[in-house]
């Protein structure tokens, strides 16, 4: 069976998709944000956003508002997250909702107790269906 290719190795298409020694890469330039008052702005198809210090309590949601005009109501963007400084707390991802232009991500503290203590990062990619 061939093996299926997106494009030249090394090379980019007009979404900045690549493939690099087997890899998918997605965007150019800047990839990376760092939220304030849970907003942050990256107009790219995929990126890194860094919270702000958050000290969100035990059974609170914070939520992430990402600016992006890369964004369409029907695309699917991916997300995951992971910790920054933040060492306490039980965050769960549990909700993304699409607009044009934007994303809000939703993330909820389940710990019985402990309040969130520091920074989250959250990943994003956006597949264009």
């Amino acid at each position: 069976m061939a093996e299926a290719r997106l494009g030249v190795e090394n090379t980019e298409d007009h979404l900045g998709l690549a493939i690099q020694t087997s890899q998918i890469v997605l965007g150019k330039g800047t990839k990376t944000a760092s939220a304030s008052a849970g907003a942050a702005t990256l107009n790219q198809p995929s990126g890194v956003i860094t919270s702000e210090a958050l000290t969100t309590a035990a059974a609170a949601v914070y939520t992430l508002t990402l600016t992006n005009s890369k964004i369409s109501a029907t695309d699917v963007v991916l997300v995951t997250f992971g910790n920054g400084t933040n060492t306490a707390g039980a965050p769960v991802l549990t909700s993304v909702k699409l607009a044009d232009g934007s994303a809000v991500i939703k993330i909820t503290n389940l710990h019985a107790s402990e309040a969130l203590n520091g920074t989250l990062t959250v990943s994003f990619a956006i597949v264009k269906v």
